[in-house]
């Protein structure tokens, strides 16, 4: 990357996905974040039409809001978001992703979830140039660059895509916004350096922290890594 830039915190938000955790036991799940030192739940909503695959909806997140004072960062990978964001506002989501290639009016959308309460952001998958989301850029709080394919868990972070974050972060500086910008997908020791230097806020972390065998140490080590990243 030719040139480094920074996020906006010295130390980075860090949010488990639900999607790496075992589905026939959230209470456990909760529990492990719980006891680790993260900052917020990540659900992947999946509908099985804009990504291959299939999750939950919104009774999870209605289900888990009361057991937890985290903030709840709801992402839909779903076709239609504007059709289902509601229900994912009143189930208690602090924050509501929506991919800008599965709606064409992004603008009202983003109005319409901060309408509800709720911190709107936009995500893109990798084939999505960083470039087009400049026009949406000042009515987000939130920017998801994911960093794998999305639909499955576990993949290896494609390099490219740190790229857009360091684009999105001189962006932002340029434009005196604060968004968050958040990475997605191979996200683990290895890789979050680079995501800090990228410019990265946000850590969305599944198997390297629900495969970890403490995951409270692999929370530890994962913000001690970005850390040592800045200078």
């Amino acid at each position: 990357m030719a040139v480094i830039l920074y996020g906006l915190m010295e130390e980075p938000l860090v949010a488990p996905s639900l999607l790496s955790a075992d589905f026939s036991d959230m209470l456990a799940a909760l529990a492990k974040i719980q006891a680790a030192d993260v900052d917020w739940i990540h659900f992947d909503v999946m509908d099985g039409r804009f990504v291959p695959n299939l999750t939950f909806g919104a009774k999870m997140i209605a289900d888990i809001k009361p057991r937890t004072r985290l903030p709840l960062d709801v992402h839909l990978m779903t076709v239609e978001p504007e059709a289902i964001a509601p229900a994912f506002a009143a189930a208690g989501a602090d924050y509501i992703t929506f991919h800008l290639e599965a709606t064409v009016h992004a603008h009202r959308l983003a109005k319409s979830i901060r309408e509800m309460g709720v911190k709107p952001g936009i995500a893109i998958v990798p084939s999505t140039p960083a470039l087009l989301l400049s026009e949406i850029l000042p009515f987000v709080d939130l920017v998801l660059v994911m960093t794998v394919d999305p639909g499955f868990g576990g993949q290896p972070l494609i390099p490219s895509c740190l790229d857009k974050c360091a684009f999105l972060a001189a962006r932002r500086k340029e434009m005196g916004l604060n968004f968050l910008i958040s990475v997605d997908g191979g996200i683990n020791r290895e890789t979050i350096p680079k995501a800090a230097r990228a410019g990265a806020d946000v850590l969305v972390m599944g198997s390297a922290f629900f495969g970890a065998s403490d995951p409270a140490k692999a929370m530890r080590d994962a913000k001690a890594s970005y850390k040592a990243a800045r200078p």
